[in-house]
């Protein structure tokens, strides 16, 4: 844990098409969002988990704080049932080597195994199966255990990888999401719209087209999907899997920004979170339909 120490470090930033670079600085007292690069909740519902650049934030029990274990730059970061995944970078003074490549934690993030590509991959688009933990990823380049560039599976903790065919995916995609029990049904977000695969990857439909999305969740009970993103304005949308249906909910007034990420309560079911590019976070209670703020431009609330 740092202690009364300034850190800065400039950070180059993507929105909307626009590259920015901006400063980020964190005393060591304060409990700050300096990037947002995944968003989950535990297993038991009370906690909320934000990779925050400086090591991972949790919110509980109506505070902020700063989560056991060091504080890397956990990039890809995604919770399921059992455990959370993710990829990045050390801690300032860590001896673990750079990146990381795949890791898991049992235990909240307090401490983490490696499973592969450790010094060869840093994989910033990374999803994985609520139930199943089945991780698909976004490779960008060949390493020791994957060969090829693009999508690639795995069932075992990155024992053995899998090559889907992926006809049709998009050539960068901005992230990814798996069916939390239907492996085969897979989604991807891009500035060109949404793809859905019902085949593991293999070939994806360009389900909606001229907007960009960002932020994508499969419901816990399997039966829609979320995504968020920007067309004329800001939006989040649910698309029922069965009736190919899309239902579009009320945003808080969030301006030019748009929705990154997009979290379910494994517990309270009808419990969501919300977080933007501009890094405000929002939690609601009543199943999207109203939201709390809970932090605002990486300011803790």
């Amino acid at each position: 844990m740092r202690t009364k120490q300034v850190l800065r470090k400039y950070v180059r930033r993507t929105v909307f098409g626009v590259s920015l670079w901006i400063v980020a600085s964190a005393s060591a007292t304060a409990v700050e969002l300096f990037h947002i690069h995944g968003l989950g909740f535990s297993a038991d519902g009370k906690r909320l988990y934000v990779p925050a650049h400086y090591g991972l934030v949790l919110y509980e029990d109506g505070r902020w704080r700063r989560a056991s274990g060091q504080e890397h730059d956990y990039m890809g970061f995604v919770t399921t049932r059992e455990a959370m995944y993710s990829s990045g970078h050390p801690a300032q003074g860590s001896n673990l080597v750079n990146p990381f490549g795949l890791m898991k934690s049992r235990d909240q993030g307090a401490t983490w195994m490696n499973l592969g590509m450790q010094g060869e991959a840093d994989f910033h688009v990374l999803a994985a199966s609520h139930d199943t933990g089945v991780v698909f990823v976004n490779n960008l380049g060949p390493n020791s255990r994957i060969s090829w560039t693009g999508l690639a599976v795995t069932s075992d903790d990155g024992k053995t990888w899998q090559r889907p065919k992926q006809a049709g995916f998009p050539t960068q995609p901005i992230a990814i999401a798996v069916h939390p029990k239907r492996t085969m049904l897979v989604a991807a977000a891009a500035e060109d719209g949404l793809f859905l695969s019902q085949d593991g990857g293999n070939t994806f439909e360009h389900r909606i087209g001229r907007i960009g999305v960002y932020g994508l969740w499969f419901d816990l009970d399997g039966q829609s999907l979320w995504y968020g993103g920007i067309a004329f304005s800001p939006f989040l949308a649910k698309l029922d899997l069965s009736t190919q249906k899309t239902q579009y909910f009320e945003l808080p007034e969030i301006g030019r920004d748009a929705v990154a990420y997009i979290a379910q309560n494994p517990i309270n079911k009808n419990e969501y979170a919300i977080a933007t590019f501009g890094r405000d976070v929002y939690l609601s209670s009543e199943g999207g339909k109203k939201w709390r703020q809970l932090a605002r431009q990486g300011e803790t609330l």
